[in-house]
């Protein structure tokens, strides 16, 4: 896999300091180096710090209040509570904000390297794919530190210190941006990154491509595992919805869509009837539909930290509380015929059966068996429907999603009943991808799901959706 091809060297790279320009200077001698730079990125977001865990399975969708978490001895208590004071916790979000800076410096680097223009070492098309890749890294990346530790974005509080926003790769201390500055940032790199990508991204003209390419060099191919030109895209969409831009939020999505869902590319199809239901090799990622995944090769380690049946009842995240109640199931999905549905499975180890979440389980050849999917195609549709002013449009996106995955179509009446159930539909496209959290933050949802019973609501207090600014960030400024 092209992904793992350079792992060595890249993860020797990554230790890399950016003042050490001998060894910069040797790296990036040619295009090969500079694929190698890149790859390294990407390897390093599966780290358990970032998109490995924390930032997917882990911490973030325990702060989305996902799972039944009882037990105040339970490793993820004051995530589900939001102690931010409590030691783990702040270890927790000090890591994930170290190892996120790590890779913007990194790419930065890389950007630095790339220099204005095509060059012998780094001819086109190369030269636009990875500064295009290494712009919209950047950006997810430090949009990601907004979206966790700034403010829940609105007039009265997006021009209040945030985040830095990183660009260069000097040892000065970068000022704290505001939200509004950080996201003009945000959609300027991605706006950049998609005029490179968008010339050069073979996923344009031969799709995805995800097998090896049988004449030569794979460069070119498994272009879901990268930050290509639609993942870019999805992202700017993302970026302006988190904003408040609605229309723009709305064009992006919308020329997106009728790009890539025309019936002659139909690059990202969804998953299929046989492919969600094989009972040896299921589709459970729906990983046809996937626009951008890391590719991880240990994601079964993740599964067995946080999911696996022989865990105890205060390491394990679960909607049970270590038996085979599925209320909390049958509370999330409304159709017994959803496709989602099928992640939740009792399983037995001899010893205990309980229901246990299986959509990281590794099962050999099935369909997305390394994926961690960061942008999905569902995510788009629902970002159309939220934003488009008619309801009967915002409809017809959203009963797209709820069709493609087996569920008979809903008919919501206002506009608040439409963003009820887009809400409902976002909750079980994304479980175990980290991003809940940010929609509940970005709404200011006031009522969220109860970690502490197994069906049933609690109060969210907004601050809480504040992770305070990490103490290794903050000690650099007093």
């Amino acid at each position: 896999m092209c992904l793992t091809l350079f792992s060595l060297s890249c993860n020797k790279w990554v230790d890399v300091k950016p003042t050490d320009r001998l060894a910069e200077d040797q790296l990036f001698a040619s295009k090969e180096g500079y694929l190698k730079a890149l790859n390294g990125v990407y390897v390093e977001m599966a780290n358990t710090a970032l998109y490995g865990q924390e930032m997917t399975t882990g911490a973030l969708d325990v702060l989305a209040q996902y799972y039944l978490v009882t037990q105040s001895t339970h490793r993820y208590y004051d995530y589900a509570t939001f102690v931010y004071t409590d030691a783990d916790n702040k270890a927790t979000f000090d890591n994930a904000w170290r190892k996120a800076y790590e890779l913007v410096a990194n790419c930065n680097v890389i950007l630095e390297k790339c220099g204005d223009a095509p060059s012998s070492k780094l001819p086109e098309p190369y030269y636009g794919l990875i500064k295009g890749e290494a712009l919209a890294l950047r950006a997810m990346l430090q949009f990601d530190m907004l979206r966790l530790f700034g403010p829940i974005y609105a007039e009265e509080s997006k021009t209040r210190p945030a985040i830095p926003y990183i660009t260069g790769t000097g040892l000065q201390i970068s000022p704290i941006l505001s939200s509004e500055q950080v996201i003009e940032n945000v959609t300027s790199d991605l706006n950049t990154a998609m005029t490179l990508l968008e010339r050069t991204d073979p996923i344009r003209t031969e799709g995805v491509r995800n097998g090896s390419n049988p004449s030569g060099s794979n460069d070119f191919y498994y272009r879901q595992y990268r930050l290509n030109y639609y993942a870019a895209k999805a992202l700017l969409a993302r970026a302006y919805l988190w904003k408040g831009d609605k229309a723009e939020a709305l064009t992006q999505a919308v020329q997106l869509l009728d790009e890539v869902q025309s019936p002659a590319k139909n690059t990202f199809p969804f998953v299929t009837f046989a492919n969600a239901t094989n009972a040896e090799r299921p589709d459970r990622m729906f990983s046809t539909e996937v626009m951008f995944s890391l590719y991880d090769v240990n994601r079964i380690e993740m599964y067995r930290r946080l999911f696996d049946v022989n865990l105890t009842l205060n390491t394990k995240l679960s909607f049970s509380n270590g038996d085979t109640n599925g209320a909390r199931v049958t509370n999330l999905y409304d159709d017994a015929n959803d496709y989602r549905r099928r992640i939740w499975q009792n399983v037995s180890s001899g010893a205990v059966t309980a229901l246990t979440n299986l959509k990281y389980q590794d099962v050999v050849n099935a369909p997305g068996r390394y994926m961690i999917p960061l942008i999905r195609l569902s995510e788009v549709l629902l970002i159309a429907a939220e934003c488009s002013p008619d309801l009967t449009t915002g409809v017809t996106y959203l009963n797209k999603v709820r069709t493609s995955r087996n569920c008979v179509s809903l008919n919501p009446t206002t506009d608040a009943a439409l963003k009820t159930a887009i809400t409902n539909e976002f909750r079980k496209e994304v479980i175990g991808e980290g991003q809940q959290f940010f929609f509940y933050k970005r709404n200011a949802v006031q009522t969220v799901p109860n970690h502490a019973a197994i069906t049933g609501t609690k109060t969210m207090v907004l601050t809480n959706y504040v992770v305070p600014l990490p103490d290794s960030e903050t000690s650099q400024r007093n």
